[in-house]
């Protein structure tokens, strides 16, 4: 009796949707990285963003670290999609209209190098995509996208206080959002 109600649980987990999922994951910095894991959980085919920190030469690095020290890290978030609801050119085209790819000090009010926006990538194909991207906007607007260009190499995952912080810290969130502006100049740039 205890074999079969195994075997149905082996059955019924297996028919979970997990298992026909094909994960992939793509790494982006643009700022704070409380708004863009706001703005990427809600997108389709998207199945976790994690805040954390990437780009530099610290191990396990600290938020304090990276924004008042030298760690060479910037503030990234990791997207975990569903390959067959998604691909990585949908979701770079989602990053640059969540940046503003022409603010070399930082991102809206956030200034300094760990605020700096940064499409990683992960091979050559990405690579080119990124940089296929950068010369069509370029175009478009008439003006030199400094938005870094990087190989990824390791992720460290943010503070437990930093994970879903436009969830858990609601009115915290909405407040800072709306002090820095950042929706209105999201808009001026892409509307």
């Amino acid at each position: 009796m205890i074999v079969k109600y195994k075997a149905i649980f082996l059955l019924l987990l297996l028919q979970t949707p997990v298992f026909g999922q094909d994960l992939g994951k793509v790494y982006f910095a643009g700022g704070c990285f409380w708004c863009m894991e706001e703005s990427f959980e809600k997108k389709e085919g998207v199945i976790e963003v994690i805040s954390g920190y990437s780009g530099g030469n610290t191990k396990n690095p600290t938020y304090e670290e990276v924004t008042y020290g030298n760690t060479g890290h910037f503030e990234v978030i990791e997207i975990i999609y569903d390959k067959n609801k998604t691909n990585f050119k949908d979701l770079l085209d989602h990053f640059w209209i969540n940046i503003d790819p022409f603010d070399k000090y930082g991102q809206f009010c956030d200034k300094g190098y760990s605020y700096r926006s940064v499409a990683f990538y992960l091979d050559e194909k990405q690579k080119d995509l990124i940089e296929n991207s950068i010369m069509k906007l370029e175009k478009k607007f008439n003006k030199k996208i400094v938005t870094y260009v990087r190989k990824f190499d390791e992720f460290f995952k943010a503070e437990a206080i930093h994970q879903d912080y436009y969830q858990v810290k609601f009115l915290n969130y909405l407040r800072y959002k709306k002090a820095c502006g950042r929706e209105k100049i999201l808009d001026k740039i892409w509307n």
